[in-house]
């Protein structure tokens, strides 16, 4: 059996492949369709956007069918809004919400893997992004009450929750020096800018 030639020849064909056009070596891996690798910017999630309607099959594909989709109705701020929940396994790992027949409103993000355009995720420190709370967060209401939320600085579409530890009121900002050892624990992105 001749190796030599196919051992001289693999660095040629390597090189050959890699030039490939939208061709990546880790989608070979076997198990590279079971993470999520979508990306929060301004303009949406992943393929998620403010024209995407409201349809499980639209959300499916806009998320790259990495998730189980649970759809219902909820009320938020007296309004009826249709959701869907986008699950791994049995956790919740994304939230859509938006009017009936309608399009995408908001996204929740729950999901580590996650991560926005400027490299934050769930788990980053307050601390790694804002100096101050001053001018960019408030306290966070309804399900993620005796929390806090700030506007990323990149962009007024993004909304980071931060939560940790804080003995004082709920009715009050933890003062920085506590809230520089709070992390993520929601990424919410909007469909309209936040003030």
């Amino acid at each position: 059996m001749n190796i030599r030639p196919l051992l001289l020849g693999l660095p040629l064909l390597l090189t050959g492949c890699s030039a490939l056009s939208n061709f990546s070596w880790p989608s070979l891996w076997p198990f590279n369709g079971l993470g999520s690798n979508l990306e929060v910017s301004a303009k949406g999630v992943g393929d998620l956007n403010a024209s995407t309607p409201m349809l499980q099959s639209a959300i499916n594909a806009g998320l790259g069918g990495n998730y189980r989709l649970r759809g219902g109705m909820a009320t938020r701020n007296g309004q009826v809004v249709a959701y869907y929940q986008a699950l791994s396994g049995d956790k919740v790992k994304l939230v859509i919400i938006g009017q009936p027949k309608g399009r995408v409103q908001q996204v929740e993000i729950m999901d580590q893997n996650v991560v926005t355009v400027w490299g934050s995720k769930l788990g980053t420190p307050f601390s790694n992004m804002y100096s101050k709370a001053f001018g960019a967060c408030k306290l966070a209401t309804d399900e993620d009450a005796g929390k806090v939320a700030c506007i990323a600085e990149q962009s007024k579409y993004v909304t980071y929750i931060f939560s940790g530890k804080w003995a004082g009121s709920q009715e009050i900002i933890p003062p920085d020096d506590t809230l520089k050892n709070w992390v993520i624990s929601k990424i919410i992105w909007h469909a309209n800018p936040q003030v």
